[in-house]
This record gives C-alpha cells, structure tokens and sequence, in this order.
C-alpha cells in the first residue's frame, strides 16, 4: 500500500514540476504594462487597449490568481465568468474616483499577493469559493489603479482591453476546469494549492520587504 502512496506522490509531482520551472522565473510585477517606459496620462486610445489586455497577463499575481480557479472545483464553473469580470471592472472603475494614496500602494500589492494563499486555501476546501469575489474586485482596483487620471479615450480603450483579456482568461479556465482537475487528481490538487499558498506568502513577503 505504501508503494501505491508514494507512486501517486510522484505522478502528482512531475505534474506540477513544469508549473515549479514557470514560477521559477516570474515575480509580483502588478505595476507594470506593454508601455512601461511611457506615462500613463501619454497613452493613446490604441495603447491604453493594448495596455489593458497585456495587464492580466504581465501580472504574475493576477495572471496565477485567474489560472488557479480551474481548480476551485465550482459548480457550473461558467456561471462565475461574468460576476468575476464584472466586478473586477467595477473595482477598476471605482479607484478612478477614489485612487490609492501612494503609500498604501505596497499594502494593496502583498495583499493582492496574499489572494493567492487564500485561493490555495479556497481549492482546499478550507474557505468558501464566494471569497473569490472581493478577491477580484481588489485585484481589479489595484489594475485600475496603474491608469487612474488619465483622458477618458485611452481609459475606455483600457476598460475595453482589460475586458476582453479577463473575459477570455476566465472563460478558458472555467471551460477546461473539469479536465484539468481529473488531470491533476486529487493529490496534484493538493500540491497545487499548497504551491499556490506558498507563492502568495512569498510575494507578498518580496513585496514588504
């Protein structure tokens, strides 16, 4: 029996073993977009569309964050889709009207980082799914916040493209969900989640510090 315990440990591990390599080379990087070098109040009305769909993906923490609900296990995984977006966009657009003091900028940044630990512990069964929410409102409103104060056109091309890119990540991993969990099997669930836990800790340790 211990035989059989310790083969599915390593079938578990040398799927995630890929995953080890990815992460190897990423960091909390959530300030960033595909115009780094430019202000955000310059962008034109195409770069604040390209800007928004390149934000989710140069964002290790929201990229994992979105990737990892394929393995919350939710019931009719589609029906979150559209609550997920909407109320990611709805914290992106209520930091243009409220943005975040500069100082609380690293706070908000590890605790976006911590979303990740809590979503470990949300795949472990361990917390309620409906934590997803908030978690993604307060994802969203540190996204918003990269482009808070700039003219209306490129803040609705970056709407549009933060729309499109998080409408499509979610879509995939709802659609793949099942797979993916049959995939991984019970044990490489656990492991992922204990991975992700420890990513979220990490970050948000690098983030403070």
């Amino acid at each position: 029996m211990w035989l059989s315990v310790w083969k599915n440990k390593l079938l578990a591990s040398t799927k995630i073993f890929p995953l080890l390599i990815l992460l190897n080379f990423t960091k909390p990087v959530l300030a960033h977009h595909p115009f780094g070098e430019v202000s955000s109040t310059e962008l034109s009305a195409l770069e604040g569309f390209v800007s928004g769909i390149g934000h989710p993906l140069l964002g290790p923490d929201h990229l994992l964050f979105i990737l990892a609900i394929a393995l919350v296990g939710l019931r009719r995984p589609k029906k979150w889709v559209l609550p997920l977006v909407a109320i990611g966009i709805s914290g992106s657009a209520f930091v243009q009207f409220q943005p975040l003091p500069e100082f609380l900028i690293p706070w908000t940044e590890a605790l976006v980082s911590l979303s990740l630990a809590i979503e470990g512990l949300i795949i472990l069964k361990l917390l309620n799914p409906k934590w997803l929410l908030p978690m993604f409102a307060l994802h969203g409103y540190l996204l918003g916040n990269t482009i808070a104060g700039v003219e209306p056109t490129p803040l609705i091309g970056y709407f549009l493209g933060l729309l499109i890119a998080q409408a499509t990540l979610l879509l995939i991993v709802t659609t793949a969900s099942k797979r993916i969990m049959n995939w991984l099997g019970v044990n490489g669930q656990k492991i992922t989640a204990g991975i992700w836990v420890g990513i979220g800790l990490a970050f948000s340790w690098f983030v403070l510090t």
